[in-house]
C-alpha cells in the first residue's frame, strides 16, 4: 500500500504510515467553518472520492462546525479503510456567534478528546494534535498541564499518538519530554516561511510537518512569480505551492481542503508534479 500512496509515504512512528498528500476536512462544513455545508452530498462525495484517490490521511476537528465535519466523514467512511488515518485535534471550542474560543483546561481536553470518538464512531484515536498559541500564530507559552492530559489518555488507550499545532520550537521541546511527538502542524507555505527551522527539526527527527493554509488559507496566495512557474510548467499555481512543499522538506504532509471533487482531483494532481530547480531557486526567493 505505501508505495502507491498519492505524495508517497510517510512513517512517523510504528503503524502510522500517512499518505503524504491528504485531506484537510474543514471546508466541509457551511460558511465561517459554521453549521452544515450548502451540500452534503458533495461533501460526502469528497470525502469518498479522497479516499479513492489513495489519500490515507484526513485532518479534521470536532471544532469544524462544530460536530458536523466529525459527523461527514463519519457518514461517509465508517466502518473505515485499512489503512487511513484520521488526525483531529484539540484546544478550541465554538461560540454561537461563531467565535473561535480557546478551551484549554486539561479536564476539558479531555472531554473533547472524548467527543471526537463520540461523532467519529472510533474506539481509538490515532492522532490528536493539541492545538495552542493564538488565531494562526504561537503563544509561546508552557502546555505541559495540557499535553499531560492528552498524555494520560494515551496511556489508558483511548489515544494512539500525539501532536502539536501552532507552536514553537521550545514547546515541541517541552512536549517531548512528556511523550512522543509524531505531528506539527503550523501555518507555513511557500510565502510565510517563519517555520523554517521548525521544518527542518522535523524532519531530522522524523516528525510529519503538516502546514496549515497551504495555499494561504483565507487569503489565497498570490504571486507573479508563482504564475509565471506554473504557466511555465503547464500547471495551476495552486499546484506549483502544493508541490514546493512536498519538496520543501521529506516529512512534509499536505493536508489541503476542499469543499469541491473537482478541486480536491485538481489538488491530488501536485503530488505528481515535480518541480525543477530552477523553479525551485524562483520560488525560494518568495518567503516574506
Amino acid at each position: 500500500m505505501s508505495e502507491n500512496l498519492p505524495g508517497g509515504a510517510l512513517t512517523p512512528a510504528d503503524g502510522l504510515t500517512l499518505s503524504r498528500m491528504g485531506y484537510g476536512a474543514m471546508q466541509l462544513a457551511g460558511p465561517g467553518v459554521f453549521g452544515p455545508p450548502r451540500d452534503p452530498e458533495q461533501a460526502l462525495a469528497v470525502l469518498r472520492e479522497a479516499v479513492d484517490l489513495g489519500v490515507r490521511h484526513i485532518d479534521t476537528s470536532d471544532f469544524y462546525g462544530p460536530f458536523v465535519v466529525n459527523e461527514l466523514i463519519r457518514e461517509a467512511l465508517h466502518p473505515y479503510p485499512q489503512g487511513l488515518h484520521l488526525v483531529t485535534k484539540v484546544g478550541a471550542r465554538r461560540g454561537a456567534d461563531r467565535s473561535w474560543i480557546p478551551a484549554l483546561e486539561p479536564d476539558d481536553l479531555k472531554a473533547q478528546v472524548r467527543e471526537n470518538l463520540e461523532h467519529l464512531g472510533l474506539d481509538v484515536l490515532d492522532v490528536v494534535n493539541l492545538r495552542v498559541g493564538v488565531a494562526e500564530g504561537t503563544s509561546g507559552e508552557p502546555l505541559g498541564a495540557q499535553f499531560t492530559a492528552l498524555a494520560e489518555l494515551r496511556q489508558e488507550g483511548l489515544i494512539q499518538h500525539l501532536g502539536l499545532s501552532n507552536v514553537t520550537l521550545d514547546q515541541l521541546t517541552e512536549a517531548q519530554a512528556i511523550a512522543p511527538v509524531v505531528t506539527v502542524q503550523n501555518l507555513y507555505n511557500v510565502a510565510n516561511r517563519q517555520d523554517d527551522a521548525l521544518v527542518d527539526r522535523c524532519a531530522a527527527e522524523n516528525i510529519a510537518f503538516a502546514p496549515f493554509f497551504p495555499l494561504g488559507g483565507f487569503t489565497p496566495l498570490q504571486s507573479d512569480t508563482l504564475d509565471s512557474v506554473a504557466a511555465r510548467l503547464g500547471a495551476s499555481p495552486q499546484q506549483v505551492a502544493l508541490a514546493w512543499l512536498l519538496q520543501r522538506s521529506p516529512t512534509i504532509v499536505l493536508i489541503p481542503g476542499t469543499s469541491s471533487v473537482a478541486h480536491l482531483r485538481e489538488n491530488m494532481a501536485a503530488a505528481d508534479l515535480k518541480l525543477p530547480a530552477d523553479a525551485i531557486e524562483e520560488l525560494d526567493g518568495l518567503a516574506s
